[in-house]
Order: structure tokens, then sequence, then C-alpha cells
């Protein structure tokens, strides 16, 4: 999953992904317009380029079994043989999501970054959250401490990335780390009386 991700990338800046997603299309040089010869030419270039990236970069054990393969077949070859690690791989993100619950007294701000790389992780799997959802998962994890934090962020009704919230569950943090710090008119007093 990492080594098809790290090459998506890669062809991704080289404009070249692609060949990864679609069939090198099938013409008939006969009756094809310059334009189609140009792009069917174009393609055989570029996923030639590609399988040859792809067998240098795979292991060599697959090397030899993916040698002689298009870049579109490996793909769908390597996606039918590795769906199964990526769906177990995909449950354990969500199982971590779910459990990820902020204590009381922990930073919030480790706690974002936490669910932020989780949310990374989801997405580098090929799964999307909806960027609201995003939202909804970090506030859901948030302790009763939090609540009315909660109540006047819906209340707003305004549009925030997860960065933006980040920023904003900082700024509650430090608030309430000040108002639990005992002043010294307010400290306990332990009263002893006779016997």
């Amino acid at each position: 999953m990492d080594w098809m991700r790290n090459l998506k990338m890669n062809l991704c800046y080289k404009k070249k992904e692609y060949v990864l997603d679609n069939l090198i299309p099938e013409i008939n040089e006969s009756n094809a317009t310059l334009e189609e010869l140009a792009l069917y030419k174009q393609h055989v270039d570029n996923a030639t380029k590609v399988a040859c990236i792809i067998v240098v970069t795979m292991l060599h054990e697959l090397q030899k079994f993916y040698g002689d393969y298009w870049p579109y077949d490996l793909s769908v070859d390597l996606a039918e043989k590795f769906h199964n690690k990526a769906r177990q791989e995909r449950y354990e993100v969500v199982k971590s999501i779910i459990a990820c619950k902020l204590k009381e007294r922990e930073s919030v701000c480790a706690h974002v970054q936490k669910m932020h790389i989780y949310v990374e992780r989801w997405e580098n799997l090929n799964a999307k959250f909806d960027k609201e959802l995003d939202i909804d998962l970090v506030l859901n994890s948030l302790p009763a401490s939090y609540d009315q934090f909660i109540l006047t962020y819906h209340l707003n009704k305004k549009e925030t990335t997860l960065t933006q919230l980040h920023s904003l569950l900082q700024t509650v943090e430090s608030g309430m780390k000040k108002t639990h710090v005992p002043s010294e008119t307010s400290a306990p007093i332990l009263a002893v009386n006779h016997g």
C-alpha cells in the first residue's frame, strides 16, 4: 500500500498517473486522426516509462512476476491481491479514531494532532472523510469539560477547517487552565478543631 501510494505521488508529479487508471486505447491506425495517433503514441510511451519505473522499484520477487505487465493491468492485479489488507487497515484506522478520547487535563494540541494523523492515514488508504465529519469526530472525542465550547461551536454555524478548530481548541484549553489555577485566596484551608 505504501509503495503504491508513493508510486502514484511520483507519477502525479510527472503527470503520468493516468496510465495506472486507464487502459491503452485501441485504435485503428488506418482510420485514426493525427490527434488520435499522437494521443495513442503518448499513452504507449508513458505506459512504457511507468512500467520501467514500476519494475525497478519493486521487490525482486515481484519483478519476475510483473515484468511484462502494462501499468494498468499491474494496478488492477495488485488492487485485487491487496484489497483485503487495505480493508483491514481501514478497519484499524476507524477503530483507532473511535477509541481516541481526550482525557481531562490532557493536551488538546497533542490529541487533535493524533486525530489528524488518523484522518490522513484514512485518506492515504484512498478513503475520504467529509470535512465536516473530520470536525465532528474531533468534537465527539472531547471530554465533558468542552461541552460549552461544542455548544457554542454549533450555535455559531461557522464553517471551519480542522486546522482552525485546532487553533480554537488551543485557545479554549489555555482559558480553561487559567480558570483552574487556584489563587492564594481560594486555596483550600485545613482547619483543625479541638480533639
